[in-house]
């Protein structure tokens, strides 16, 4: 009997020992769909986690790492249409646009432009999101659930600068460039002219650009990228007082007209006729001296509305029962969600 009794300790021992080793080891999570995690064994020993420091700062590691599959996870549009501009301060001003920097034969003295012509500026702006998650949730085993949300929360940031510089865009007719007058105007005063560079009508806009300079129609002004952040110090107020954490992004930027002889916007049918037109006022284009600025449009740029109506005019390579198409693959095609 007492043998028995001495057996039954030392194997009560060894588990004790086992389930002791276990409660140091750890397990991999994959749930967070960002690369192999781990925590404490012993924070999943109740079926959610231990809501303490170091499991915080893994669990942001692994929110920070949906966030950054989403932030990369897409083709962003805005980067066809407009040139990102790194900014320094609150406000960057373009006296410069409008100066084309032309070469011409060196006779006499240099010919020298004033860059202080124009007083065109653009003031970044700050922009945010932020989402709150329980404490309860962490510690119930739901932070799976949130992980998605932070993958789409870097959808979001990615896709940001889409919204702002095609809602920019879309506000051409009634918003002034650099020379004051609106980016799609009828009067850009050129030399001792006015120029046009859209086509009135009411019916859902089209515009032709020309994106193949290093200066694009838009501009997209950078101050502090978008970041990933989190509040989750149990000394933070929101933790204290409402028992959750927060995670969110930040980011200071703001969009812009660059030249607006690279642009031509038409509120006219999207049709051959109105094509050839824009296309050619493009081309017409002269600086202030009165020479040819060589602008190409290479895309046209539409909402879905006008989705089927680009397709008939660039991508069919015969039109009216068997015409060949002047205009088959003249220019790229960019349908925008972002515009109507």
């Amino acid at each position: 009997m007492k043998l028995f009794k001495n057996m039954f300790f030392v194997i009560a021992g060894l588990i004790m020992t086992c389930i002791a080793f276990s409660a140091s080891a750890t397990v991999p999570i994959e749930s967070f769909g960002a690369g192999l995690m781990s925590v404490d064994m012993a924070a999943l020993a109740f079926g959610g986690i231990i809501v303490n420091k170091a499991n915080l700062s893994i669990l942001f590691q692994a929110f920070k790492s949906a966030f950054n599959t989403g932030f990369r996870g897409t083709d962003a549009s805005w980067q066809r249409i407009a040139t990102r501009v790194p900014s320094t301060t609150k406000e960057e001003k373009y006296a410069w646009l409008g100066q084309w920097p032309r070469l011409r034969e060196w006779l006499g003295d240099r010919h020298i432009k004033n860059l202080s012509l124009f007083d065109y500026s653009i003031k970044n702006k700050k922009f945010e999101s932020t989402v709150a998650v329980p404490k309860d949730d962490l510690e119930d085993d739901s932070y799976g659930v949130f992980t998605p949300l932070m993958q789409e929360m870097g959808f979001a940031a990615h896709t940001h600068p889409d919204e702002l510089v095609f809602d920019l865009l879309s506000k051409g007719f009634s918003t002034a460039c650099y020379d004051e007058q609106f980016f799609f105007d009828t009067d850009h005063p050129v030399g001792d002219a006015s120029v046009s560079n859209m086509q009135a009508g009411a019916g859902d806009p089209w515009y032709l650009l020309d994106t193949s300079r290093p200066l694009k129609p838009l501009i997209l002004q950078m101050r502090k990228d978008y970041e990933f952040k989190s509040m989750t110090n149990t000394d933070d107020e929101s933790v204290f007082m409402r028992d959750e954490f927060r995670y969110g992004i930040d980011a200071r930027l703001n969009v812009g007209f660059g030249f607006w002889q690279m642009a031509f916007g038409s509120k006219l049918a999207l049709d051959q006729t109105n094509f050839d037109a824009a296309i050619a006022a493009m081309m017409a284009f002269k600086s202030d001296e009165g020479r040819p600025l060589g602008i190409k449009p290479d895309l046209i740029v539409c909402g879905p509305s006008n989705r089927a109506a680009a397709q008939a005019v660039i991508d069919k390579e015969f039109v009216d029962g068997g015409d060949s198409n002047t205009n088959f693959k003249a220019v790229d095609l960019l349908v925008v969600p972002w515009l109507t």
